[in-house]
Order: C-alpha cells, then structure tokens, then sequence
C-alpha cells in the first residue's frame, strides 16, 4: 500500500508539472543517471528508470527503488524582423518587430521507479516519468491579431509497468505498458479562430486545459556479447492518443496529437576495471505525426489548408536522428563520475519558423555532467547537469504581398533561438 501511494504521489507531481525536452520535444534522456551521461541506456541499465530508455535493462538492475527530480531552464524568445502581418477575417494586423522573450524560466521535472526481481530470471517493475513537452509564456501578443497573451503548453507522462526476463545468461527482453495521458492548453491565437482559417471556430484557443489518452508498447533487448561488450536494442511504435476535444480546430485531424514511432540501438564498452564508454543512436519519427509535421509556412486561409483539417498547417517538423555518447569513470570506491554529450538536428526548418512561435525547438548540442555518490548504507545520491547550447533558426520568408498571390508568411519572418540548463538530483536504494 505504501508502494502505491508513492507511486501515485510521483504520478501526480508529473501530470501536474510541466515536462521538457531537449531532442524536439522528448527529453535527452530519462532518469538523472543516464541524464548526465548524455541520455545514454539503451545497453546501460543504471537505476530502476531503466525501463524508461530500455524495458530489458530492468532484469539487470535487482530490487531496487529510485525517485529524481530535474530543475530544468529553458531560455527561449522569438524575434519578429519587420512588423509581423496576420490575416483575420480578410484584414492584416501586426506586431511589433523586436525580440519576444518567453517568461517562466525554471520548472520541476520529478520522476520514479521500481523494480523487483521475480526469481532469477525475472523482474517486475514501474516508471513514472515526463516523456517530454513545450512551454511558451510570452507575457504579451506576439502574434498578430490576438487579444490575449500569447501562450502554450504541452506535457506528456508515461506510466509504464514493465516485465524483463533473461531469456539466457546474458540476454535479457522486456516489455513496457505505457499509459500516457497529455495536456495541452493554448492561448492569444485569436486570429486563426475565424471561419477562414480553422475547420472549427471557437475550438483553437483560450479553451482551458485539456486531456488527452492513450495505451502504447515499448520493448527492449539488452545482450553482453563479449565480457566488455553490451549491446542493445529498443522499439516503440507510434501511440494513438484521444483527441485534444477542445483544440480540434487547432491540431489536425480534429485535434489528433499522437506519440511518434522510435526506435534505438545502443553499445557499452566497458573500456577499464573503472571506466565504461557507451553510445546510443535514437531515431524519432516526427513526420508520421500531422499535427507537428503538416506544413506551416502558408497561412491556413490562403493555402487551403485550414486549421484542424486533415491536411491542416502544422509545424513542419521532420524526423530527427539523436546521437547520445556518455561516459563513467569509478574515481573512487563510493565516487562513479560522468559526462556526455548529445546532438540531434533540430526539427523545424527556415521557412518554419511562424508556427513554432509556440514550440521554438531550436537546440541540437547538449553537454552533460555527473556523479554519483554511494552512501555509508548502501544508498545512492546521483547529481546531473545539463547545458544545451543556444541556437538560433533564422527565418525565411515563403511569400510576398497581402494575398492569395503572396500565400506566404507575409514578408516578415520570425527568428526563433532557445538554450537550457538543467540540474538534477536523485535518491535510489537497493532493496
């Protein structure tokens, strides 16, 4: 019973604080351990968060139990070059040019895990934990025509039972149910609720937060091939979620946010008696998802492509490709120290950049720092931080004029630039 109402403690601490991300809009890596070495694991179970990057990795870790929270900064703006044009109800308005900064810097990422061993061979356990989401709180318009202040905000949290089993002495698969539930909630989009730019007026904006659903798999391989080589592997397919009800006329496909296909293969090497060097190539199949990559570079009423449609303008992300490396080093008996680096293009292209006012996903270059220090009971204390380096998308305008003929981002394209910090804390023991 006590294990349940921590758990469901963490499960509410995540669904009510935003989650964020650093790789488009998932998180560079999950759970404090692999966090500082560059979201590294998928051959490299640490901690009972294991389940989280590779369900196979929880047959390797014994019974234990593990809570973490992440402090994490993003510094985002976006800057309008010219006086920003926006089409309502046949009329354009503009903005101001200038930089628009993003408020509310610093937001609380918790996470949990349990694991506990079945007999030899297999084990049973949960994460709780923030896939990933975006923030931005503009404090004032910073799109043409609205009457509000311009805001959005996304989190996504996985609840995730997960079964491992070593299926041979060396090679272990699991499984995870992910239970997913979304939040979305937007505001200030005032001139995209009219009957020429959504398929649903009154269903785009300042609707209040809403919820959204869904049940997917992730599974998982982990081998030792040789006495220093791991290797493992790592499959999630894309998780239909419920409809954003509220924001049908926002999202495409009548407010349809989906969880997108990964996939992953990583190797550790354990390199000395102390240090191990580890890498994972992770693929995230933005493009499946219409919502985030259906065009945005023409405006909904001119290209025919109405907000909440199908077919409806979206961010244009495309599929992005991260590369993680991470590193330990047993400095001392009870001192493991790490690092890692992260990189994965950003998703948004040039011509992009309007729509992701509200989703500036700019970054590609993360370094990340650790430790972990085993205490006098056995008990560990692990400290991570992150730096995602600024990076700035300048933006290319696709059209000229104030019409049909000139069907594009009206000759006033938005920059948009954004760089992190993160520092987190965890407390795990072996049960």
């Amino acid at each position: 019973m006590k294990l349940k109402k921590i758990a469901a403690l963490v499960a509410f601490a995540c669904a009510t604080a935003p989650a964020f991300a650093t790789n488009g809009y998932f998180s560079h890596g999950y759970g404090i351990k692999a966090k500082s070495m560059g979201g590294v694991g998928i051959a490299l179970p640490q901690d009972s968060l294991a389940a989280a990057t590779n369900p196979a990795g929880m047959a390797m870790v014994g019974d234990r139990m593990d809570f973490g929270l992440d402090l994490f900064a993003p510094i985002r703006s976006s800057t309008w070059t010219g006086n920003g044009a926006s089409p309502i109800n046949g009329t354009y308005t503009t903005v101001t040019a200038g930089e628009y900064k993003s408020n509310k810097n610093l937001f609380a990422i918790p996470e949990f895990g349990y694991n506990r061993a079945i007999g030899k061979d297999m084990a049973l356990g949960v994460v709780v934990y923030g896939n990933g989401g975006m923030n931005t709180d503009y404090g004032r318009i910073a799109i043409a025509g609205a009457t509000t202040n311009t805001y959005s905000n996304l989190e996504q949290m996985f609840i995730s039972p997960t079964f491992a089993w070593k299926v041979a002495p060396n090679h272990s698969i699991g499984v995870s149910l992910n239970l997913v539930f979304q939040n979305f909630e937007a505001r200030g989009l005032e001139s995209f609720d009219v009957a020429a730019q959504t398929t649903a007026v009154g269903f785009v904006t300042n609707r209040g937060k809403d919820t959204s659903r869904g049940i997917g798999l992730k599974v998982g391989w982990t081998g030792q091939i040789t006495p220093n080589l791991t290797m493992g592997a790592t499959y999630q397919p894309k998780t239909n979620m419920s409809r954003f009800d509220k924001y049908k006329g926002l999202f495409a496909q009548q407010g349809q946010f989906d969880i997108p296909e990964t996939f992953g293969f990583g190797v550790a090497f354990k390199a000395s008696d102390k240090m191990t060097i580890a890498a994972d190539v992770v693929q995230i199949n933005y493009a499946d998802i219409k919502s985030l990559a259906n065009n945005g570079d023409k405006f909904p009423a001119f290209a025919g492509t109405k907000l909440g449609a199908d077919n409806g303008s979206g961010f244009g992300w495309t599929n992005q490709t991260v590369l993680k490396l991470g590193m330990s080093y047993q400095y001392a008996p009870n001192l493991l120290l790490r690092a890692g680096l992260n990189h994965a293009k950003n998703p948004l292209g040039t011509n992009q950049t309007f729509f992701n006012i509200l989703a500036p996903a700019t970054v590609e270059n993360h370094l990340t720092l650790g430790a972990t220090w085993t205490l006098a009971n056995k008990s560990e204390l692990t400290v991570s931080y992150m730096h995602a380096f600024e990076n700035k998308v300048t933006g290319v305008s696709t059209g000229q004029g104030a019409g049909p003929a000139g069907a594009g981002v009206i000759g006033h394209p938005v920059d948009l630039k954004m760089h992190q910090n993160a520092i987190g804390v965890a407390y795990g023991w072996k049960m």
